[in-house]
């Protein structure tokens, strides 16, 4: 799997049957070699490549003990390329593809899903390669550890059957969760995009359990459970491994003590099971300390983008909840300061929700800290029972983002560490985009922050690319954008006093419920977004598509 490319190098990850030494060879210049590490009985390895000419495609193969494994013997699919950028790649446009919920089999729970996003996007790039973006950032529920498939079910009654604890459709254990992954990630056509596109991704809560970390109370009751803790263990490692390992550049990971540790380690199954456990203590509004930083950052030419864990991190404390700890904010912060044309945010819970549910979010974290015990516990049980979690519900982290945007795109001296336009004064970004997933449709809404703000600010959702979203909640997402709805549900929440937000925004595009996968195009001073759907033969075909700038 090629996971980065940054200048001259990149990271490739992959999962062996063996120990191994991997080796990649690049067609005209370029190569890394590394051995495999080993945890829990599997054996993985992250090679870096370096050498790699500047503004070139070119062909790459993979060896496993001198004997090539990738591209496999007379594969039908087009060579796996590393393609790089221009050394000087300041007026180079950047694409960016993303999509979240992606359910790695056609059928769930005895019935068919419509056509997967991910792979019919893969068939359009084997045939088109001009449309190959820069990088593919998948935005969680990459794999569904509490909705399994069919045969992850027969394996997991099997496993419980000899003695190994938890429920019979539910993984649980790091053995359990590499089911998941291989039924996902063996689909030909996506095992094929992700050799040839590198890619990103962060965990929403499937990749755990539903609702992961909604509140206190239900991580209370989770820690009751008899297999949670190897639950939430074998979590994190499997995710550390598969997923977060390729975030990280050559140098970042090279800087990472987890990773040396692991690397230089014989069976680094003990290391893994006590991080697992270590980096879920929960933070609180006294202690600060992020146990590991899952968000990550990182510069494709002129854009800027960072990626949020809306999910591990949360402060859950009552009075003081928070999507990010106070270190991790001030991390963010001083990230989404600096030299780029564009910003752009990959959080997977929506920041800019249909306005109804954002003020029934809103109304329902007022109610579930009251101080009153049953209007707590009824508040509680609301917000578990309709998954209001989202930003809206972080009130105080929601508005602090807003306020963010604003003064970035205000400019001026307030946004230190803007580069310095004509006459001194300085220039605010070209646009602002928060890419986001988990909500089951896709839609596009600007915001509003106020008359003197310059720069464009967006959010864009793009949920399913292959899952789908029960046909009686399909209305009630619609009428949640509606003026007469959102005025109603407004005067719910002023009677508990929440206050109208500090910004407006409106809906430009959706709700489109089908599987989609969208493209950032950002080119010069103009950003362009497009919403694909899947039609019934498994193409694309355009849903919506919005240009945007300063």
């Amino acid at each position: 799997m090629l996971r980065r490319v940054d200048g001259d190098r990149a990271t490739l990850w992959l999962e062996t049957s063996e120990p191994a030494q991997a080796r990649v060879e690049v067609d005209g210049a370029g190569a890394g070699s590394a051995p495999t590490f080993s945890a829990y009985g599997h054996h993985y390895a992250m090679v870096t490549v370096d050498g790699l000419a500047p503004d070139s495609a070119n062909p790459y193969r993979l060896f496993l003990d001198d004997r090539q494994v990738w591209p496999e013997e007379d594969s039908e699919y087009p060579a796996p390329v590393i393609r790089t950028r221009a050394a000087d790649d300041a007026g180079q446009p950047v694409s960016l593809i993303f999509g979240s919920c992606r359910k790695g089999t056609p059928q769930v729970s005895g019935r068919w899903l419509p056509p997967d996003a991910l792979d019919a996007f893969s068939r359009r790039l084997m045939t088109d390669p001009e449309t190959r973006p820069d990088l593919l950032v998948l935005l969680g529920d990459q794999v569904y550890a509490d909705e399994t498939s069919p045969k992850v079910r027969r394996f997991l009654r099997s496993r419980r059957r000899n003695g190994h604890q938890g429920p019979t459709d539910q993984v649980v254990a790091f053995e359990e969760y590499t089911k998941l992954y291989l039924e996902s990630w063996r689909d030909p056509e996506v095992r094929w995009l992700f050799s040839t596109v590198p890619s990103v991704m962060i965990f929403d809560d499937h990749e755990l359990i539903d609702d992961w970390n909604t509140s206190a109370s239900w991580r209370t009751d989770m820690a009751a459970q008899s297999w949670w803790r190897e639950r939430i263990s074998g979590g994190l490692a499997s995710y550390w491994i598969y997923q977060h390992l390729g975030n990280l550049s050559p140098d970042e990971l090279a800087a990472d003590p987890l990773f040396r540790k692991v690397a230089e380690a014989e069976d680094a199954t003990d290391l893994l099971r006590e991080f697992g456990l270590r980096v879920d203590e929960p933070e609180s509004a006294e202690n600060t300390d992020v146990p590991y930083q899952w968000s990550f950052a990182l510069d494709v030419g002129r854009t800027r983008l960072v990626v949020l864990d809306n999910r591990c991190n949360r402060v859950l404390t009552p009075g003081a909840r928070a999507m990010l700890p106070a270190a991790e904010w001030n991390w963010f912060v001083d990230r989404a300061h600096g030299d780029y044309d564009h910003l752009v945010v990959g959080s997977s819970l929506p920041w800019l929700m249909p306005p109804a549910i954002h003020y029934l979010e809103a109304w329902n974290e007022r109610i579930a800290e009251s101080s009153h015990p049953r209007a707590a516990a009824f508040g509680e049980k609301v917000r578990r029972t309709f998954d209001l979690e989202h930003w809206a519900a972080f009130g105080k982290s929601f508005a602090a983002l807003g306020e963010l945007f604003r003064r970035l795109g205000e400019g001026g001296p307030e946004a230190p560490g803007h580069r310095v336009g004509a006459g001194g004064a300085y220039r605010a970004p070209a646009s602002i985009s928060v890419l986001s997933g988990d909500v089951h449709h896709s839609y596009v809404a600007r915001a509003d922050l106020g008359h003197a703000m310059t720069t464009p600010v967006y959010q864009l959702t793009c949920s399913p690319i292959h899952n789908e979203v029960p046909l009686p909640l399909r209305p009630l997402m619609r009428v949640a954008w509606w003026p007469g709805v959102v005025h109603s549900v407004r005067a719910l929440a002023r009677t508990v006093s929440v206050r109208k937000p500090a910004l407006r925004w409106k809906k430009l595009a959706g709700p489109y419920f089908g599987n989609a996968v969208a493209t950032l195009r950002l080119d010069g001073a103009v950003a362009t977004a497009r919403i694909e759907g899947t039609t019934k033969d498994g193409a694309l075909h355009d849903v919506a598509s919005v240009d945007y700038h300063a």
